[in-house]
């Protein structure tokens, strides 16, 4: 649009705001709820995902080896499985660690107990705890240790070295399963919330284009051109989609900072923590999701409705 145009079709939404405030208010609602659905949807999808990427950190894989290994093939052992892919590092731990590992991972009553029924035994051999690069490979990676010919040698029990090999596989499964349903979810709604957005701005232009098909009509009699007189509607469009994700940035900017530090206190566990690289890339995100659905839904409705 030329200048001249630009300031006619601003003047002309702000007629419509005017005259049709109940419709264009109505518009605007609906692209703030569906684009602060979405910004919330996304912000919790981060920290969600913040949450997930730390169990999935937590999963590694646990070797258990005989009490008798011989030690130069245990570090043969250990030096083989770190050149293996999807392995980030393998570390060596003793029987007395693996016991003072299984007394934090017990409740403390539970614990002291277990241990004072042992009589100073240990019956916890010790492991290579193997870390991965990624987690989600890690049957993959069992499997493999199971097969190798100087695990078997080594481990703990060699006529079945499976039960050696420890990863929590229904746990870590489930884990997994969730996750994926949780990002394919919100994939799903993001999708379905934009086309929500999109239909009520395109009804609301078309309601525009019914009401005004008379002066259209005069506009192309005296020789207006299709861009002058679809400047309008696009800077309508436009300007509730703006309206809208204003809003929406701006609530979802006070809700993180009053839910979040709350969170944070409530559930001192858990990580809340969200980058401020992700909050401008999550308002600026909405800022052109919404310019992009007021432009592309005023004009389908053009275009279907408009026939100039």
């Amino acid at each position: 649009m030329v200048p001249s145009n630009f300031t006619y079709s601003l003047r002309e939404a702000g007629h419509h705001f005017r005259r049709n405030w109940s419709t264009v208010l109505g518009a605007i609602v609906t692209i703030f709820l569906s684009l602060f659905i979405i910004g919330a949807f996304v912000l919790a999808s981060n920290v969600l995902s913040n949450m997930v990427g730390s169990v999935e950190d937590k999963v590694t894989i646990q070797a258990f080896l005989a009490d008798d290994a011989d030690q130069a093939t245990v570090e043969q052992l250990q030096s083989e499985i770190e050149g293996w892919d999807n392995v980030e590092s393998v570390t060596y731990r003793s029987k007395d660690e693996n016991l003072a590992q299984y007394r934090t991972s017990m409740s403390q009553r539970n614990a002291s107990d277990a241990v004072a029924a042992l009589d100073g035994q240990n019956p916890i051999p010790a492991s290579l705890v193997i870390k991965l690069t990624d987690p989600q490979q890690v049957e993959g990676t069992a499997e493999k240790l199971i097969a190798d010919e100087t695990f078997k040698s080594v481990c703990d029990t060699p006529d079945n070295p499976s039960s050696d090999v420890q990863y929590g596989r229904d746990t870590v499964e489930k884990l997994f399963s969730v996750t994926n349903i949780v990002r394919v979810a919100a994939i799903v709604l993001v999708v379905l919330l934009i086309f929500v957005a999109f239909v009520f701005i395109n009804n609301t232009i078309r309601l525009a284009i019914t009401a005004r098909r008379r002066e259209i009509a005069i506009m192309r009699l005296v020789g207006a051109s299709n861009g002058f007189i679809r400047g309008p509607f696009i800077m309508e469009g436009t300007l509730e989609s703006l309206i809208g994700a204003g809003l929406a940035i701006a609530a979802l900017a006070a809700g993180m900072s009053y839910v979040m530090p709350r969170l944070e206190n409530s559930l001192k566990f858990l990580s809340f923590y969200v980058s401020p690289q992700t909050l401008w890339l999550t308002y600026g995100g909405l800022l052109v999701l919404g310019v992009l659905i007021g432009l592309f839904s005023s004009a389908i409705a053009m275009r279907r409705y408009l026939k100039v």
